[in-house]
C-alpha cells in the first residue's frame, strides 16, 4: 500500500483538507501556510495527495485597530487580504492543483445559511473557485462568517467520507499515522460501542490529557477513560494509541463527514455567524458527556507516548507577524531586559 492510496483506492477519495484562513498581521505574506504545509510534507505526506478546501474568512469592519478575532481590521490590513488570497491561491495550487493557474479556474456562487431561516439577512454569500479535477476548492465568503460557519460550508461541499480540519496558525510537529487513523476510522464506523468519529491531535494543553483534571474531577469521565483508553490494532498490523475525549475543539482533527455534519451542523440553527465551534457546541458536548453520552459525540485523542508526544504548535496567528518580525522583537525584548537590569543601583 503506498503513501496515497489506502484500501487499493487513492486516499484523495477518501479525506478532503479543509484549511481555514483569514485576516493576519503577517500578511500578505504566506508564512503561516507555507508552515502549515511544510509540516505536512515533514510529519503527514499523505496529507498533500487529498483534496483540499480553503476558506478565506473575511472581516466585518475596518476601524482604528484591529481586533481580529472580533472580525475587526485596520484601513492597511483590508487593503492586503485581497494581495493575502491571492498568494495562497497560487501557493496551494503549486502544492494541490499541479500548477493550475487562478485564471483557469471554474466559478461559481453558494450560500453560508445561519439561523432562522425566516430572516431573509440569515445568510452569506460566498464566491467559489475549483480547479477542473475538483481537486482545489476556494472559498471567499463576501462577509465574515467565523470559524463554525466556515467549516460547515466546506462540509457541505465536501465529497470524501472523511475531512481534516486545520486552522492556519498550527503546523504539526510528529509524525501522525494518518492511514492507521483512518483505517480504525472505517473500521468502527458502525460499531456502537466504541465509534470512533472524530480525532484530535494534541497541543501542550492536552499533554497527559487522560491524567488531568479534565478528566479526573468527574466520576464518569474517569471511568470512560479506564475502559476506552488503549492501542487500536488495524489489519495492516500498526498499534494506534487512542484516548477518548471529552469535548469538541478546533485545533487540527480528522472526523467524519457524515458525523459532523449530522452530531455538530444537523440544521442552519447549529452555529451563529462569527461562532466558534469549540465556544458553544464544545461545551454542550461536554455537558452531555459528563451524563454518559459520550458515544453520541465519539470524541478521541491520538496519544502517542502515553500522552507525553506533541503533535501540534501555535503560531497564534492573531498577533504573529512573520518569523523575521517574531525575531526582531525577540531581540528587542532581551535588549530592553538587559539595559533594565544595568541601570538597577548596586
Amino acid at each position: 500500500m503506498s503513501p496515497a492510496t489506502m484500501s487499493d483506492q487513492p486516499i484523495s477519495n477518501l479525506l478532503t483538507v479543509i484549511i481555514t484562513t483569514s485576516p493576519t498581521p503577517s500578511a500578505p505574506s504566506t508564512e503561516l501556510i507555507s508552515a502549515i504545509l511544510s509540516s505536512f510534507r515533514t510529519y503527514c505526506g499523505s496529507l498533500l495527495c487529498c483534496r483540499v478546501i480553503v476558506v478565506f474568512d473575511t472581516y466585518d469592519r475596518i476601524t482604528l485597530h484591529a481586533r481580529l478575532k472580533k472580525g475587526q481590521v485596520t484601513a492597511d490590513g483590508a487593503r492586503i487580504f485581497d494581495l493575502y488570497k491571492q498568494n495562497v491561491k497560487e501557493l496551494i495550487l503549486k502544492e494541490f492543483g499541479e500548477n493550475e493557474s487562478p485564471p483557469n479556474l471554474a466559478c461559481g456562487q453558494g450560500e453560508a445559511e445561519f439561523g432562522y431561516s425566516g430572516a431573509e439577512t440569515n445568510f452569506v454569500p460566498f464566491s467559489l473557485s475549483q480547479t477542473t479535477d475538483n481537486r482545489v476548492t476556494f472559498i471567499e465568503p463576501h462577509k465574515r462568517l467565523g470559524f463554525g460557519l466556515a467549516v460547515r460550508s466546506a462540509l457541505r461541499l465536501t465529497e470524501t467520507p472523511f475531512v481534516w480540519v486545520h486552522q492556519h496558525d498550527w503546523p504539526l510537529v510528529s509524525d501522525i499515522p494518518l492511514e492507521p487513523l483512518l483505517e480504525i476510522m472505517r473500521v468502527t464506523e458502525t460499531d456502537e460501542n466504541i465509534p470512533v468519529k472524530y480525532i484530535c491531535l494534541p497541543s501542550v494543553r492536552l499533554l497527559s490529557y487522560a491524567d488531568s483534571a479534565h478528566v479526573a474531577q468527574f466520576p464518569m469521565l474517569k471511568r470512560l477513560t479506564a475502559s476506552l483508553k488503549h492501542n487500536f490494532l488495524t489489519e495492516s498490523g500498526a498499534s494506534v494509541p487512542l484516548t477518548p475525549m471529552f469535548f469538541w475543539h478546533d485545533k487540527p482533527h480528522l472526523a467524519s463527514t457524515k458525523h459532523y455534519l449530522s452530531r455538530v451542523f444537523p440544521t442552519r440553527l447549529s452555529i451563529l455567524r462569527g461562532a466558534f465551534i469549540e465556544d458553544t457546541i464544545g461545551h454542550r458536548a461536554r455537558n452531555q458527556m459528563k451524563e454518559g453520552e459520550w458515544a453520541r459525540w465519539a470524541t478521541w485523542l491520538y496519544y502517542p507516548d502515553d500522552g507525553r508526544r506533541l503533535c501540534l504548535r501555535h503560531l497564534r496567528g492573531r498577533t504573529w507577524e512573520g518569523a523575521e518580525k517574531e525575531l526582531e522583537k525577540k531581540v528587542l525584548w532581551r535588549e530592553r531586559n538587559a539595559k533594565c537590569v544595568g541601570d538597577r543601583p548596586n
